[in-house]
């Protein structure tokens, strides 16, 4: 009769414990710690980590620079109304807007209870063979920090001039911003060309 061996009297369970080593050895697929991988991982930590330091650097440059989250401050100054000439009574408003709020904001509307009949924005572009087109806009944009100047060239109020209306008079308006709510100014009257 032969002598038990060491692997016969350990029983079965030291059988599958040594063939389970041998087999996470041998496995090519098990995840081991090398340079590579672990330069991988901590590149894909640190990505979404500097991410977000340099959002956080642009959102503190935004509220030092003192407008995030400020509202549109619109002011209105410098209005003026062309006198027509003869018996033409169609005639046209400007404003220069300013915006000094962190906030775009829209001119909607212009109103003045010194004006009989309707009002509306209108654009001004220059055509070949210097000629002008007029195109009625719904509203006009008054970007943040920055501003609307009204012109003749550009932007203006078209609106029918009242009779009794003199060069030097004041013509009431009130202005109808989207966020800026409503603003009275006095437009004066006065003749083309006294304006830029």
């Amino acid at each position: 009769m032969t002598a038990p061996t060491a692997a016969s009297t350990a029983g079965p369970t030291a059988e599958r414990a040594t063939e389970g080593r041998a087999g996470r050895t041998a496995d090519p697929r098990a995840w081991r710690p090398t340079r590579r991988r672990i330069a991988e991982s901590l590149f894909a930590a640190l990505a979404p980590i500097a991410a977000c330091g340099v959002a956080l650097g642009g959102l503190t440059t935004w509220v030092g620079s003192g407008s995030a989250g400020s509202p549109a401050r619109i002011a209105v100054a410098d209005g003026r109304v062309f006198l027509p000439y003869g018996d033409v009574r169609d005639t046209a408003a400007f404003f220069r807007i300013t915006n000094s709020g962190g906030a775009d904001d829209r001119l909607l509307k212009v109103t003045s209870s010194a004006v009989a009949g309707d009002m509306t924005l209108s654009r001004h572009r220059m055509t070949s063979g210097n000629a002008a087109s007029a195109q009625t806009v719904d509203s006009a944009r008054v970007p943040a920090d920055g501003g609307l100047a009204m012109s003749p060239y550009g932007l203006d109020v078209t609106l029918r001039a009242e009779p009794e209306w003199q060069t030097g008079t004041y013509v009431p308006f009130t202005l109808h911003f989207e966020r800026g709510g409503r603003i009275d100014v006095q437009a004066m009257v006065v003749r083309p060309g006294e304006i830029d």
